[in-house]
């Protein structure tokens, strides 16, 4: 019987087991880039144990000595099966699909498939750094179509920027990320019909992020860029790296549609040498087995927005937080504290509490901050009270 998602699963809450002491032992880049008087919630990490089921493939495969290259198609497998039964998608089909290392790194090898040196890559700011430095590093130029004051998509503003992205013949594409980072907008179905539409008409090549489609919620429908009216020319990333705190173990699929399938069929072999098996055991445990994990985190996660908009209110009034529908990470305005273009040095310096700067993000992101909600109620409370201390 298939289940409906963030019903309760019986499981523990994951974000309230380690306390603090223990995730101090944590060597990652979240619990050692700072000092240790310095609270951490700014990376994508959770501070989560790892689902029961991961553990068990890790070292099942450890103790078999199961540390060969990858191979074969079980994580393709497993992740159309949880996006049938997640998102009612049946048309993730394995035949078109590829593993890649990571997102990101999936995504330059997508770009390359349908860009050359210097044409347009089209983002939405603000939006995650990576899109910016990677795009740069693969020698293509980045085209900023903001999103709007509502944190969601400019449909007026991506059609312009479009337009001339494609001028005097050029190959563009665009890069979407959905859910969106930092804001946890969920894209419509309307609006990726809409965006579909309009790549069509001006011939621009759509390579979506999808990496956050799990953490999605209750109220919220992600919909895959691949099952929208004419995606089928579009090429995806997915993984199940953000939905179960899986960064460290490299693993990612490339997803075409119908009518990219000729593209990613022109992937270079030795792409697939730099996933991590023991990452595609782990993939493929969290998304056929996970799931129960997965709807008691994504429960935790909508208390944790209830509890930071109740803080918020009592402490920092002055800071707007529009709760997103996705990703356990949120885009805070401090442009009312009068704390300049990156209040997170101020959080940081006076506070001794690590938030993400809001420059890095592009257009948009000067004065806002990106907190990662993921943690213990404790621990968001001390960092919300610091923050608070640093501007009183």
């Amino acid at each position: 019987m298939t289940r409906i998602p963030h019903e309760p699963s019986g499981e523990p809450n994951p974000l309230r087991s380690l306390t603090l002491d223990q995730l101090r032992r944590r060597t990652s880049m979240k619990w050692r880039t700072y000092p240790e008087d310095v609270l951490p919630v700014w990376v994508a990490e959770m501070d989560v144990p790892l689902a029961e089921p991961v553990v068990r493939a890790v070292t099942d495969a450890l103790a078999l000595g199961d540390t060969g290259y990858p191979a074969g198609t079980a994580y393709a497998e497993a992740l159309a099966a949880f996006a049938a039964e997640r998102w009612d998608w049946d048309g993730l089909a394995v035949e078109r699909t590829a593993i890649v290392p990571d997102v990101m790194l999936g995504v330059v090898e997508m770009l390359r498939l349908v860009t050359g040196p210097g044409d347009p890559v089209v983002v939405n700011p603000p939006v995650y750094p990576p899109f910016f430095q990677f795009v740069a590093h693969m020698d293509r130029t980045v085209a900023e179509a903001p999103l709007g004051a509502d944190g969601r998509l400019d449909l007026g503003t991506l059609e312009e920027t479009f337009r001339r992205a494609v001028a005097g013949g050029r190959r563009a594409a665009y890069l979407l990320c959905s859910p969106h980072n930092p804001t946890g907008t969920v894209h419509t179905a309307d609006e990726l019909t809409a965006v579909a539409a309009l790549a069509g008409r001006y011939g621009v090549r759509v390579v979506a992020d999808e990496i956050h489609a799990p953490l999605v919620t209750a109220g919220a429908r992600f919909v895959p860029y691949l099952g929208v009216p004419g995606g089928e020319n579009g090429l995806s990333l997915m993984s199940a790296s953000k939905g179960w705190n899986l960064a460290g173990l490299k693993a990612a699929l490339a997803v075409a549609g119908p009518g990219a399938a000729a593209d990613l069929a022109r992937l270079p072999e030795e792409v697939g040498h730099g996933p991590s098996h023991v990452g595609v055991l782990a993939h493929t445990a969290a998304l056929r087995e996970g799931g129960p994990w997965l709807d008691a985190l994504l429960a935790g996660l909508e208390d944790n927005r209830r509890l930071l908009a109740d803080l918020l209110a009592e402490h920092l009034p002055a800071v707007v937080c529009r709760p997103g529908e996705a990703t356990y990470l949120v885009w805070l305005d401090c442009r009312a504290l009068g704390l300049g273009d990156d209040p997170a040095q101020t959080f940081l310096r006076r506070g001794r509490v690590a938030v993400s700067s809001g420059l890095p993000f592009g257009t948009g992101g000067a004065g806002h901050v990106r907190l990662n909600l993921a943690t213990s109620p404790e621990i968001l409370q001390e960092a919300v009270r610091r923050m608070a201390a640093a501007v009183g």
